[in-house]
């Protein structure tokens, strides 16, 4: 749309609600407010005004308040009393350090909208000013009572160690490329990567852009606790019961956690298969062995599922080859000997859980640096000195549905 269109008929510019549902409910707790303009056409979101530099930034920041007050105006004549999600361009924000915004703010709260209802929204990745600022200014508005919340978090060049400073209340996270990519694994690492740092900086995860039920699935799997989205609810000019979708989220839920029952039985009964294997290969090959003769041994017993097999010691130091299977030949990469993976996420605490507990581990799922593809790696304690380590081929994890 034309800005000039936008600027000469602000009487034809509404805010619209966009619900967010929580996890432990399924109920709306609160919208995001969206800029709509009427036309003859229909409407029509405000989002690329807002996103055009070209504008002045008075422009912008009349319009983005003329919003957020009709949003406020409609708040205090409804008996729904929600969280209101307010999204506002941190480089505007800063123009003033923020005082234009507070003390509008201030005047709702003498009409009744308490502060503490408020989430004010922004894109970190959008700044281009001193962040030490920004976020003095963030806390200041904490003081009020206003929450923060981190918008768009995995797309474009967010800083995570920016995020870690600012420590906002929620962190919003885009699904839409998770549709884009299929499902891409390296996707859903960057997601699961993200959903780490909420839970250490102690933020919630808010799901946005959910366009279907299987992103409702990975929003709920990976800690989601707010979900938004198309297929939840389209934004409207008024809100909605706050139990409209209770029923059907309890039921899709209630689907997601058989779905990750079953998921987890299977990944219980594979790794108590794969150690009762070991096991009977290990007393039928000679346990006394060690190392590469020990590899020998074994390695045809583990044929059916393994495309790669080691030993280490306690300390993660290599105590045999690679001994690798290569169109069904087992061949021994010496290279490998000696070499260490203390390095690796979780190794040492594996190690020790194998040495006090006396089992093996089945790891999760993770790319392969080699061979690019997804895998597990089961470890067994051969004893106090040596451990075993067999990586799964994709092929095995798909049949045993261990994928997931």
């Amino acid at each position: 749309m034309d800005p000039l269109d936008i600027l000469t008929n602000l009487s034809m510019v509404t805010p619209h609600f966009q619900a967010i549902f929580n996890a432990e409910e399924r109920k709306v707790i609160g919208y995001e407010v969206l800029g709509r303009m009427k036309t003859e056409e229909g409407w029509h979101s405000l989002g690329p005004f807002f996103r055009d530099q070209s504008i002045p930034d008075e422009y912008r920041l009349e319009v983005d308040d003329l919003i957020v007050r009709k949003a406020l105006d409609y708040w205090l004549e409804v008996d729904a009393k929600p969280y209101i999600f307010i999204n506002r361009n941190p480089d505007l924000l800063m123009r003033d350090h923020g005082e234009s915004l507070l003390e509008m703010l201030k005047v709702y709260q003498d009409k009744g909208f308490p502060l503490d209802h408020l989430v004010l929204e922004i894109t970190e990745h959008d700044f281009t000013g001193d962040i030490e600022r920004l976020n003095h200014l963030l806390t200041y508005y904490r003081t009020y009572g206003i929450k923060i919340a981190v918008d768009n978090v995995g797309n474009g060049a967010g800083n995570l160690d920016r995020i870690g400073l600012i420590e906002p209340d929620i962190l919003k996270v885009d699904l839409h490329m998770l549709r884009k990519t299929n499902g891409l694994a390296s996707y859903q690492d960057v997601l699961y990567s993200l959903s780490l740092l909420a839970r250490k900086i102690g933020a919630a995860l808010l799901y946005e852009e959910i366009e279907t039920l299987y992103q409702l699935q990975y929003a709920w799997r990976n800690g989601g606790r707010y979900y938004q989205g198309f297929y939840l609810q389209d934004p409207s000019e008024v809100f909605i019961d706050e139990s409209l979708l209770t029923e059907k989220l309890k039921l899709e839920i209630q689907q997601f956690i058989e779905h990750e029952k079953r998921k987890i039985r299977n990944f219980y009964q594979l790794s108590k298969s794969i150690q009762q294997t070991v096991q009977q290969s290990l007393l039928k090959d000679k346990k006394e062995s060690k190392g590469d003769e020990l590899l020998k041994h074994i390695s045809q017993d583990l044929s059916a599922y393994s495309f790669r097999i080691y030993i280490c010691d306690e300390d993660g130091f290599q105590a045999s080859a690679n001994h690798v299977k290569i169109k069904d030949v087992w061949v021994q990469q010496p290279s490998y000997h000696n070499k260490n993976w203390s390095w690796r996420p979780y190794f040492l605490e594996n190690i020790m859980k194998m040495k006090l507990e006396g089992r093996g581990i089945l790891s999760d799922l993770y790319s392969d640096i080699e061979t690019g593809e997804l895998i597990r790696t089961f470890s067994y304690p051969i004893d106090q000195d040596q451990y075993l380590f067999i990586d799964l081929t994709y092929e095995y994890l798909y049949e045993k549905n261990a994928i997931l």
